[in-house]
């Protein structure tokens, strides 16, 4: 009898397990897509340009940054830096910000909680950073991508130093020091991680150089399956596999119990492994723009309609209203909002309010250490976003 009340509690549990990651939707709704004739080419398509045209970019530009955050994590002299001068701390910030990605913002949130940083860096951090929208801009229009994050820069470092000269260097900054230790060195912490969390570390291990190079192929207008002499359309269903079984085990890999946990990246306390890091990075980039192109493909298929000619509709407002979607804590709204920028629904002007107001995953941790700086913070930089946006709107479109 109690055997059986073992065997019985454990499939419930495994049951329990299975449905908590409500994530595995995504990758249940692609597969009813693929299987329904009318969706299937639309879909293989979304999939494809989604591996080959974002998520191979991403990847790479992800083990750079993970490299890089790892060099600043360990020459902690690199940190110590903008302490010698004040004046540095803006600086440093509104560079951190221009990092794709939510680890510069963070590191520098963490300098302020520990009372090394003034207030003025941490708004000039969130209004330069951009967070994982910053890799698909990247990958698809480099030249906006580089043009949006060096005005957010600029924009940052003037928010940064004005903010500092209002309220002084001493603002809302706490007296006392909160260090949190580490749990365990990096190899602990690397058995710790989930078998799936590994399975998609080895999977971007073995396919990094290869979709780089491919990416690469496509970038220059070269006919892939033509280059490897392949019958037609193989690269694009290789490539739509790829990405359903790296999104699959993504979705395994978490559990879906509140908002954070649906718009943020996954937290990798549990794992140093740079792989690991970048697999969970882009696997989280690919599945909200591969929900957002399906979302937008899928309505204008069916029902012809053109967001586009919606947008321009409401037009001073669109800019606002991505501004205020900016405000949203987390990456996965912002990924949507730039995936509308990108497919043409929305203008410039109203990346450039978001990727402003965007503060991206870096508000998680600010809300959870000071929400008080959180809120004021973001606030503050929804002043310049609306600034620049409407400027430019104004002046340029």
């Amino acid at each position: 009898m109690q055997l059986s009340s073992q065997i019985l509690s454990k499939k419930l549990a495994i049951k329990n397990t299975y449905l908590s990651r409500k994530r595995l939707l995504v990758p249940i709704l692609i597969f009813a897509l693929l299987l329904t004739d009318s969706t299937y080419l639309l879909t293989l398509r979304v999939l494809s340009d989604a591996f080959w045209q974002v998520s191979a970019y991403v990847a790479a530009s992800l083990a750079l940054y993970h490299y890089l955050a790892n060099l600043i994590t360990r020459h902690k002299w690199l940190l110590n830096v903008p302490h010698t001068h004040s004046s540095y701390q803006v600086i440093f910030a509104s560079l951190m910000g221009a990092m794709p990605g939510c680890g510069g913002a963070i590191i520098v949130i963490t300098q302020f909680v520990q009372g090394k940083f003034s207030f003025g860096a941490v708004v000039a951090v969130l209004t330069a950073t951009m967070g994982d929208a910053a890799f698909l801009l990247l990958a698809s229009r480099p030249s906006i991508g580089f043009l949006v994050i060096a005005v957010g820069v600029a924009v940052g470092l003037v928010s940064g130093i004005v903010v500092d000269a209002i309220h002084g260097d001493k603002f809302m900054r706490p007296q006392i020091a909160r260090v949190q230790a580490p749990c365990c060195d990096d190899k602990q912490q690397d058995k710790q991680a989930s078998p799936y969390i590994k399975w998609q570390g080895i999977l971007w291990q073995w396919l990094l150089l290869p979709a780089a190079f491919i990416a690469i192929l496509f970038s220059f207008q070269i006919d892939v399956d033509q280059f490897f002499n392949l019958p037609a359309g193989t690269i694009n269903v290789i490539g739509a596999i790829i990405i359903v079984i790296a999104i699959t085990l993504w979705a395994l890999s978490g559990e879906v119990t509140n908002y954070q946990t649906v718009v943020a990246e996954d937290s990798k306390v549990n794992t140093r492994n740079l792989f690991h890091k970048v697999a969970l990075d882009t696997n989280f980039v690919a599945s909200w723009v591969i929900l957002a192109f399906l979302v937008f493909e899928l309505l204008v298929h069916f029902s012809g309609v053109n967001l586009a000619a919606i947008f321009s509709q409401w037009g001073g407002f669109t800019p606002l209203i991505a501004i205020f979607i900016g405000l949203l804590p987390g990456c996965g709204p912002q990924i949507i909002t730039t995936s509308l920028y990108l497919s043409g629904a929305i203008p410039l002007s109203a990346q450039l309010g978001n990727a402003i107001s965007n503060d991206g995953d870096a508000l998680f941790p600010a809300i959870a250490l000071s929400p008080k700086m959180a809120v004021v913070a973001t606030l503050y930089s929804a002043i310049p976003a609306v600034i620049v946006a409407y400027s430019y709107w104004y002046f340029f479109e």
